[in-house]
């Protein structure tokens, strides 16, 4: 019998199946080439994002940068003395027309002593008694409209004529002799603002003290026009002047002397303070300075308010007219109403610096060259 050879076990006849090693070694060369190409794809993804990374952060800290610019921009010229003008309108127009009231029952002190002499309460419920509470609010439109022109003249002129003394002289030499420049500028400023405020002015004594003259600003405008003429709106002219320069002088000189002591108290600069504490030092400085304003502008205001009441007789000069006045007055008479006034005035400055501080603030008018210490 013939052995019949095992082709398992043949030596000379291949294998007709792959062994199982190289089953194994063909998948880990497979998955080694899917490896190396999901590589390949991710570093792509990952090249591509990074581009677009750096892309949108380019783009992005140009907008902030630009963002940046444009909120730090500060305005200036024109557009930046029309913002402080502005602010300076805002804060006049609301502080003296939220206070009229006082003004009036203060005009009424100052014209008849003899009818309201019992004090400022007693005056505001003799006014109400006799002609309403609506009588309170007398001359309400003359005082907006002629506040806030002289308002956007005192403070924006204020401001311009400081920066033209720091030009002048230097501004170490300005920081040097910044008392005569608050007092100089200020004087400067209210001036021009004294020639647009002096007609409204006499409209509105005219209308406090005499109820039944008009029914209001343009009633009472265009009757003293036809009447008295265009003179009669400066007869007041002096003692506005002398009034009102005196006044503003005082005003921001104190002011800005008062804002340097508390700062300096404080420790603090101006740059430093949060919105709510550099409000707080505006208001108790402007508050000083009202005071002190009060005082010193009350003679010729209590000649203003005479002077404005009535015509002067023919041929009378407004200076003769003064002299007299004055003459019968004496200085008690000159002073009558200054509690009222000091109320007023306090109140009433404070709340304009106030005012005018936020207002710039809100409006970017952060441009003006600061000379304190």
């Amino acid at each position: 019998m013939v052995a019949r050879s095992n082709p398992f076990f043949s030596t000379t006849q291949t294998f007709f199946a792959p062994s199982v090693g190289d089953k194994v070694d063909s998948a880990i060369a497979q998955g080694k080439a899917y490896g190396h190409e999901a590589q390949a794809k991710a570093d792509q993804l990952l090249n591509k994002g990074d581009n677009l990374m750096h892309k949108a952060g380019v783009k992005v800290a140009d907008a902030k940068g630009a963002a940046s610019t444009a909120v730090g921009a500060s305005p200036t010229g024109v557009d930046l003395y029309a913002r402080f003008a502005l602010a300076g309108a805002l804060g006049c127009a609301i502080t003296h027309g939220a206070l009229t009231p006082v003004d009036v029952v203060k005009t009424r002190i100052q014209l008849e002593p003899e009818v309201y002499n019992r004090g400022m309460v007693t005056a505001f419920r003799q006014v109400i008694a006799a002609e309403g509470a609506g009588a309170l609010l007398t001359g309400l439109g003359p005082t907006i409209v002629g506040y806030s022109i002289q308002g956007a003249f005192k403070f924006g002129g204020y401001e311009f004529w400081k920066k033209q003394a720091i030009n002048t002289f230097g501004l170490e030499k300005a920081r040097e002799n910044r008392t005569a420049i608050y007092l100089g500028a200020s004087a400067i400023a209210e001036f021009f603002a004294d020639i647009a405020l002096c007609p409204l002015e006499a409209t509105r004594i005219r209308l406090v003290s005499q109820p039944t003259f008009a029914n209001g600003l343009v009633g009472g405008f265009g009757r003293i026009l036809r009447e008295e003429g265009p003179a009669a709106f400066y007869a007041g002219f002096g003692p506005i002047l002398f009034k009102q320069v005196p006044y503003t002088m005082a005003k921001f000189a104190v002011f800005e002397v008062a804002s340097e002591q508390i700062l300096s108290t404080m420790g603090r600069t101006k740059e430093s303070l949060s919105g709510g504490a550099a409000t707080g030092v505006n208001l108790g400085a402007g508050l000083i300075a009202g005071m002190a304003a009060a005082v010193i502008s009350q003679p010729a205001d209590t000649l203003l308010s005479k002077i404005n009441k009535t015509k002067g007789a023919p041929g009378q000069s407004t200076t003769s007219r003064l002299v007299s006045m004055a003459g019968q007055l004496g200085a008690k008479g000159l002073f009558t109403g200054m509690s009222a006034r000091l109320v007023m005035i306090g109140t009433l400055t404070a709340g304009q610096f106030m005012i005018y501080g936020d207002i710039k603030k809100a409006l970017n008018a952060t441009g003006g060259v600061e000379i304190s210490k």
